[in-house]
This record gives structure tokens, C-alpha cells and sequence, in this order.
């Protein structure tokens, strides 16, 4: 049965993927709340033992996309604060598989900094262009999406695994895919700045989330 919800999660990311490329915005919201609902299902499914941090992660991202669908700030903080609380969920999911002796910290550190600084970067960018009210919110938002990162490469440097490494990417691709979402939301001096624009945001926002289900199922 797992299988037959990831092949279901592929096909309709497919469509989903098609319609964004199209810039079909209709259809592209028909979509949009099955997507992690499959995911959510595959995961469940699949492991041989539920861990709660990670199904809540999912659960809440699963809210935060079907929050962002209608149009205006008030849903796109609502759905800011759902996709917050998920990033919080993953840390405390990774967390778990994390021994934090013999962490090369002078690689970790840095990497974490770099994070920091592309996001103050994209703020940087959008502010003047971006209601007052959702900077703060915004910049919160991506130091935690850079705080989940953080986690999952201490991960990775914990079990040095190939499902670990997974994980990780899984979290670069969902952090690549929230600065993206703010260029092409608030980024007005340059539009065509992202390549196909929600396209490219929901590629590396489901491929980010199936890695790092995939990841965390094989830890």
C-alpha cells in the first residue's frame, strides 16, 4: 500500500508541477491539498514505527499549504506560522537521531552562518517592496527554516549515512524553495528574477519534503 501513495504523491506532483509550469493557478489549487496528504500517507505506511515529531512536521506543512492557497497576507501568515511550527517539528524529529560528540563544528558553524546570511539577504531584498507588518514574520520564519538545516547536517555528521545525506538535502531543497517563494512574492524589481516562479518553488519544496521522508525512513 506504501508504495501505491508514493506513486500517487509522484503523479499528482507531476500534475501539480505541469499546471505551475503552465501557470495554471486554478488548477494548480485543485492540487495543492492532496499533495502532502499522500506524502503523509506513504510515511505513515511505510515506517516500521510512527515517529510522532516527524508526522506532526508533516501534518503541519500539509496545513500551511492548504492556508496558503487563498490569496492576501492574513492567510499567507497563517500559512507562514503552520510551515514555522513544522520546521520546529523537524528539528525536534531530528534531534532525536543526533549525538552531538564529534560534531565538526568548524564545518557546522560556518554552514549555519552562510544560512543566516542568505536570509538576511532575501530580506534585504524583498523589505522595501514587503509590508511592514510581515518582515519580522518573515525573517523569523526563514532563521528557522535555516535552524532546521542546521539540525539535519548535525544529523548527517552524527550517522555520516546515505539516508542521512538524504534528509539533508531534503531540508536545502525546502530552504531554497522558501527564499524563492518570498523573491517571487515580494521581489518586485526584478519579476523574472526565478525561472518559471512557482514552479520552481513547489519543485524543490516536494522534492524537498519527499528526501527528507525518505531520509528519516531509512535512519
Amino acid at each position: 500500500m506504501a508504495k501505491v501513495f508514493l506513486v500517487l504523491y509522484l503523479i499528482f506532483c507531476g500534475i501539480h508541477l505541469y499546471d505551475s509550469w503552465t501557470d495554471n493557478a486554478a488548477r494548480r489549487k485543485k492540487t495543492k491539498p492532496v499533495l502532502l496528504l499522500l506524502l503523509i500517507l506513504y510515511y505513515v505506511t511505510s515506517a516500521d514505527k510512527l515517529a510522532i515529531f516527524l508526522l506532526l512536521a508533516l501534518i503541519t506543512s500539509w496545513l500551511g499549504d492548504i492556508l496558503l492557497i487563498p490569496e492576501g497576507h492574513a492567510w499567507f501568515t497563517a500559512g507562514g506560522i503552520s510551515f514555522l511550527l513544522s520546521h520546529v517539528f523537524f528539528i525536534l524529529a531530528y534531534t532525536a537521531n543526533i549525538h552531538y560528540e564529534g560534531t565538526p563544528w568548524v564545518i557546522v558553524i560556518p554552514v549555519g552562518v552562510l544560512y543566516y546570511a542568505v536570509s538576511v539577504l532575501i530580506i534585504h531584498k524583498v523589505r522595501p517592496t514587503t509590508p511592514k507588518a510581515m518582515v519580522v514574520p518573515m525573517c523569523l520564519y526563514l532563521i528557522a527554516n535555516s535552524t532546521m538545516n542546521v539540525f539535519a547536517l548535525i544529523q548527517f555528521f552524527t550517522h555520516r549515512s546515505g539516508a542521512a545525506l538524504t534528509a539533508y538535502i531534503g531540508a536545502l531543497l525546502f530552504f531554497i524553495s522558501d527564499c524563492t517563494l518570498f523573491l517571487v512574492r515580494y521581489y518586485k524589481k526584478n519579476p523574472d528574477l526565478i525561472f518559471k516562479k512557482h514552479f520552481t518553488v513547489m519543485l524543490t519544496y516536494l522534492a524537498g519534503e519527499l528526501l527528507i521522508v525518505l531520509g528519516m525512513l531509512g535512519m
